[in-house]
């Protein structure tokens, strides 16, 4: 047992001591490639080699669908830090809407003071008439900013059948 522990200690120590012969050998696998090398890809404009320029994994955007819900029903403003939270309760024509939007009538911005909104839901293709309110109900929210309500003075939110509005106090 002494003889193999005195072995094994000669063994290392004749190891340790060629240091850079097997350091720099084909046995250290660190060598096997050799050292990195900086080459230049010549470029034409902008592109980003490394970037795909068509994802064919990417679903086609689809067209929105939906069509104003038949009531509104209530409408909140909550104010938060920076802004508010617009808050709106429908209720649809047929039970099982879905995707339901808040989108805006101007693309720039409120009219004078008015910011108005239509709260529009997409129906599926095998649609349930009837149903109570409760079961047609539906509820959006949309976030404004500070900036976004500037110079507001109203908000209005539209259904087919109706329109809520409510004015800053």
């Amino acid at each position: 047992m002494a003889y193999s522990r005195t072995l094994l200690l000669c063994g290392s120590l004749a190891l340790a001591g060629c240091g850079g012969g097997l350091a720099n050998s084909w046995v250290n696998p660190g060598n096997w490639f050799g050292k990195s090398s900086n080459q230049a890809i010549p470029t034409e404009g902008t592109v980003n080699p490394l970037i795909l320029q068509k994802n064919v994994f990417a679903r086609k955007e689809l067209e929105y669908q939906g069509f104003a819900v038949d009531q509104i029903k209530s409408l909140r403003i909550e104010r938060r830090p920076g802004g508010a939270i617009v808050r709106v309760v429908g209720v649809a024509n047929a039970i099982g809407s879905y995707n339901v939007r808040l989108e805006p009538d101007a693309e720039n911005g409120p009219n004078k003071g008015v910011l108005s909104f239509t709260l529009n839901a997409e129906q599926p293709k095998t649609v349930i008439q009837g149903g109570s309110d409760n079961a047609r109900q539906i509820t959006a929210a949309k976030i404004l900013s500070d900036q976004d309500l500037a110079g507001v003075r109203s908000i209005v939110v539209k259904g087919a059948r109706n329109q809520l509005s409510t004015r800053r106090r």
